[in-house]
């Protein structure tokens, strides 16, 4: 069954204390690592669960090392903004689901141009990305942006130059909309970029792009708006220029397939008037072995994640971020190991 916008706007979290939160109390160090897309969220969750006994420690190194960190088991979970395949998965025994959503959006530094006014569509994005449009006033642009006065200096496209969880969905977004570049680049963590500038982490594009007039990048919605950088309209599927939001990205949520177990779910590039197009998911991964309460570990690892997905809908709101629906919070607590891998399935639509 479908789900409304409204099942993924509404805040329910913060009201547990440590006792109604696990059914037996747990207190300890956890670790994760991976995706710098979600690590606001992480470490926002990192201060409340103190008060649960927890002390979660999240480095935001890469999707790309998250994964292997996990496979590696030398983390308690990983933070991939790149699902597993489900070979991959039953290859490494790992357990993967989704934790949070929000977007990858496009920013700029163009002196004189109004914030949030630029407006571009998936295919002049990949022209740029490709060196195929070098000036913000080429006629192609100016053409959507007949209000606007595009100034005449050069496009700098900065870039991820690590293995990134948020380059892969942007590139996947690239991907979905341009042939050219699905044809000459593809979808990856790591693409052979046309020239431009590389920065690690979504931080440190955001820093470059704030820094670098003429500059353009592409950074998870919370690492711009905290920073105050003018975000791009994109023309949607539908054909709306759409502005980055919750409300945006809770209407990509709206029309996604929701298929339990979920450990593929895909909010990228939905229908829907006001759908942000670059929507995307947040998957977490823990090792079958010594998941659950199979051994104290595994009790914390769980213990984490029953209060994330059930309680932590305030502090990931107030960051930007939304959270499955309850009902889906729930069968990903309910599949759960305990100290095995349990048989994903076949899809089947959540009711």
């Amino acid at each position: 069954m479908a789900f409304s916008k409204l099942s993924f706007l509404v805040v329910l979290g913060g009201m547990l204390s440590a006792s109604s939160a696990f059914a037996t109390p747990v207190s300890g160090d956890l670790m994760g690592a991976g995706s710098s897309f979600a690590a606001p969220v992480y470490m926002g969750w990192a201060e409340k669960v103190k008060t649960l006994g927890l002390k979660l420690n999240y480095q935001a190194i890469g999707s790309s090392a998250g994964v292997d960190q996990a496979k590696n088991a030398l983390v308690d979970f990983g933070s991939t903004d790149i699902p597993l395949r489900r070979e991959e998965l039953e290859k490494s025994q790992l357990y993967q689901f989704p934790v949070m959503m929000s977007g990858a959006v496009v920013i700029v530094n163009l002196p004189h141009v109004p914030k949030g006014t630029l407006r571009l569509t998936g295919p002049l994005l990949a022209d740029i990305y490709a060196g195929k449009l070098t000036m913000w006033n080429d006629p192609k642009i100016q053409t959507l942006n007949p209000g606007l006065k595009l100034p005449a200096i050069e496009i700098g496209a900065v870039h991820r130059g690590d293995g990134s969880g948020t380059t892969y969905v942007f590139t996947s977004y690239l991907s979905e909309v341009s042939p050219d570049w699905q044809r000459d680049y593809g979808a990856g963590a790591l693409v052979a970029w046309e020239g431009g500038a590389g920065a690690r982490g979504n931080d440190g594009i955001a820093a470059l792009v704030r820094q670098t007039p003429g500059a353009i990048g592409y950074v998870e919605y919370t690492y711009a708006s905290e920073n105050g950088l003018s975000m791009v309209q994109l023309r949607n599927r539908d054909g709306a220029y759409v502005t980055p939001s919750m409300e945006s990205f809770a209407s990509a949520a709206e029309h996604a397939v929701w298929e339990a177990p979920y450990d593929h779910l895909s909010v990228l590039n939905k229908e829907g008037g006001n759908s942000w197009p670059i929507t995307a998911a947040n998957f977490s991964l823990i090792a079958c072995k010594g998941s659950g309460n199979s051994t104290e570990e595994g009790r914390r690892e769980q213990a984490f994640f029953n209060w994330s997905l059930k309680e932590g809908g305030e502090v990931a709101h107030k960051l930007g971020y939304l959270l499955p629906p309850i009902s889906v919070g729930s069968e990903i607590l309910a599949h759960w190991p305990q100290g095995a891998c349990a048989p994903y399935g076949p899809p089947k639509v959540s009711e």
